[in-house]
């Protein structure tokens, strides 16, 4: 019983600041500076392939500029590898069952890659929610072109971390970044976490197409989410805070974009495109700066960043948008939550490492 109420007094904990404006201002200025050219140019519908490039500025947060760059480029080939097997897919009209099993192997794919270079957010994540949404929107530009954004957008945010060198102007020889201890050790560990990626998204993935839902990549990308905790207790409490926080992140959604002289799409008519890109922005910057601290409160924000988005590259009805969102969140996270408890590795059956107060040794 003290076990639980340790695990649910966990739920709620804030963990201890750590610099976090500093990292959320450099995803901010990453995001920003990309928004806010393409929304000078008129390309609102853009915005969405400069984000996931500029996501690269969430890795390697708290490290020196020097392994923050090689942490960044090693994140960067995730991300792009997301947008541009998502762009191919949009390209050739490849949805429903092509995308659940591209995005399922590519998931396993991206496990092992990430748990190679030890990536931190963990996983794949970003990379999955890449690939799905950028194969879920119509293509009405050149896929160069979206593809040349994502790209440019990345490179900047490499640049933003690595500006620490201009103040230390320093360079150590042979700087390698610690592995943290709950990263899989060895091959079959590898392998495993990979299974449990492709079995999660896949499982996801075909509840999704079976629903009719017209974006089943939600409750793919929601399904990778538990899968990144370092043990069971931190794998459900991810997926609970992935469900918690997308639902209210859908309440501040609706408040921007229903129709309605209630909401900020109202109290500024014909200035909407204008609205959600700056909007983007913000939420960005809020998403960082409690992203290490309370995955849930992070995905209040992050959950308007994706919907605001979708919205400026592919409108549909508002209603309809948060409605999909809140279903394929709840599915995904529950289908992930399941995989984690079903497929375990040896070692985590006993009580203590259960719950995540012991861990294996490793020979």
């Amino acid at each position: 019983m003290k076990l639980l109420v340790e695990q649910v007094r966990a739920l709620h904990r804030l963990e201890p600041a750590n610099r976090d404006h500093l990292a959320a201002l450099r995803v901010a200025i990453s995001v920003a500076v990309p928004s806010l050219l393409l929304l000078a140019a008129g390309h609102t519908d853009l915005i969405m392939y400069a984000v996931f490039g500029a996501l690269t500025g969430m890795y390697g947060r708290s490290e020196p500029h020097q392994l923050r760059l090689r942490h960044q480029a090693q994140a960067a080939v995730v991300l792009l590898g997301g947008v541009a097997v998502g762009l191919f897919l949009s390209v050739n009209h490849l949805h429903s069952w092509w995308l659940v099993a591209v995005e399922a192997v590519l998931a396993g794919v991206g496990s092992v890659f990430a748990d190679r270079v030890r990536l931190k957010p963990n996983g794949p994540f970003f990379g999955v929610l890449a690939l799905g949404a950028c194969a879920s929107v119509p293509m009405e530009v050149p896929w160069q072109v979206a593809m040349l954004i994502a790209a440019g957008s990345a490179a900047f945010s490499l640049l933003v971390g690595f500006g620490g060198w201009i103040r230390h102007r320093s360079w150590q020889r042979g700087a390698v970044r610690s592995a943290p201890a709950e990263q899989p050790a060895g091959r079959p560990e590898l392998l495993m976490h990979a299974a449990r990626y492709v079995l999660a998204v896949g499982a996801a993935g075909t509840v999704g197409v079976l629903s009719g839902s017209g974006h089943p990549h939600w409750a793919m990308a929601a399904a990778a989410v538990p899968l990144a905790g370092a043990d069971l207790p931190s794998s459900v409490r991810r997926g609970i805070h992935r469900i918690v926080g997308t639902f209210v992140g859908l309440a501040v959604t609706a408040a921007v974009i229903m129709p309605g002289p209630w909401s900020l799409a109202g109290l500024f008519p014909g200035r909407q495109a204008v609205l959600l890109a700056l909007l983007v922005i913000l939420f960005q910057f809020t998403t960082e700066l409690f992203m290490a601290r309370h995955y849930g409160l992070a995905m209040v924000s992050f959950t308007p960043v994706i919907l605001l988005m979708t919205q400026l590259a592919d409108p549909i009805d508002p209603a309809v948008l948060i409605l999909e969102r809140g279903v394929e969140t709840l599915v995904g996270a529950l289908v992930g939550i399941a995989v984690v408890v079903a497929v375990r590795r040896a070692g985590t059956r006993n009580p203590a490492v259960l719950f995540g107060f012991a861990r294996r040794s490793r020979h």
